[in-house]
């Protein structure tokens, strides 16, 4: 059974490890939910379904003709990602007494480690960057990825017509998925998508174990994909294009989340979890060195894993 971050943390028994996982949970719209596959080595090999075998009924003494499924083998490597979070003695010296200054810096790590892991989970391209792993939108294809509209669909418009107009486009790209159990977009597309959910009567709102207030349209919960490390730029940017919609338009994605290769839907891999390592001083300069690490990657089992609406207008 795969674990997410939150009920590994609870498992932890180093206080800086646990500290800095739960960081992760709390920074994160995926962390928070994605199950995490322990992968012994450093890749995960698995087989991907392509046709199922043939069955039929047969009469009384009749015999089967005989079938076998066909299987795709896939393999999927871990990826590093992490970093050095260095404090001078002089500072832990003279300004501990204000807050723990190494503390403070592998916090810091940790929302920038969230920050990659975001934008790499939806836009990573190895063909781009060889040390990260692809992500969804390099990954989905085909009838995986819905259109709004020829030249984008706004998300409110001018009235209920067409506020129904894009529910059911994104009723459509929440079927595709087997087992949705997520909604994300960008935060300005997520005020839209709340609001035209709560005037059609399909919007709800819990708060979930770590204080996070969180929206649902349908009973799917609607998370903000995040923004990169600059805290600006979002992690699914209004900028793509869509017919003669220049550079205007957005994606959701619909995501569904599994334990294993039987289950379909997207699960993390890891190897080992969230790693941290009190390097203590180091031996060139006066400085005190924590590490963050991350053996990381994922996997999309079954063409029905996750889905990707685009087209999106922020209007």
């Amino acid at each position: 059974m795969a674990l997410t971050l939150a009920e590994s943390a609870k498992l932890c028994q180093d206080d800086l490890q646990r500290g800095v996982i739960e960081t992760f949970v709390q920074e994160s719209s995926i962390m928070d939910r994605l199950p995490m596959i322990d992968v012994q080595g450093n890749a995960y090999a698995y087989n991907e379904e392509l046709t199922l075998p043939g069955v039929a009924f047969r009469a009384v003494n009749a015999a089967y003709v005989e079938s076998t499924g066909t299987v795709n083998p896939k393999t999927e490597s871990l990826k590093i990602l992490g970093g050095d979070a260095d404090v001078d003695r002089f500072i832990v010296q003279t300004r501990g007494h204000l807050n723990d200054q190494r503390a403070v810096q592998a916090r810091l790590k940790v929302k920038a480690a969230v920050f990659s892991y975001h934008d790499t989970f939806f836009n990573g391209s190895v063909g781009t960057d060889a040390n990260s792993f692809d992500g969804l939108k390099t990954r989905l294809t085909g009838g995986q990825v819905i259109a709004a509209g020829t030249n984008g669909l706004a998300v409110l418009g001018a009235d209920d017509n067409a506020r129904h107009a894009f529910l059911d486009k994104l009723d459509e790209a929440i079927s595709v998925v087997a087992n949705p159990g997520a909604i994300y977009c960008n935060r300005a597309i997520l005020f839209k998508l709340k609001s035209s959910a709560r005037r059609l009567g399909k919007w709800a709102q819990t708060i979930n174990d770590f204080g996070k207030t969180i929206d649902y349209y349908d009973g799917i919960p609607l998370l903000d994909a995040g923004t990169k490390s600059d805290g600006t730029t979002n992690v699914l940017p209004q900028t793509e294009t869509q017919g003669t919609a220049n550079g205007t338009c957005s994606s959701i994605y619909v995501v569904g989340f599994s334990q294993g290769e039987d289950e379909i839907g997207v699960a993390g891999l890891t190897n080992g979890g969230v790693m941290v390592d009190d390097l203590g001083m180091v031996s060139d300069k006066p400085v005190y060195r924590t590490r963050i690490e991350f053996y990381c990657g994922m996997a999309a089992f079954g063409g029905r894993a996750a889905s990707r609406l685009t087209g999106v207008l922020n209007s």
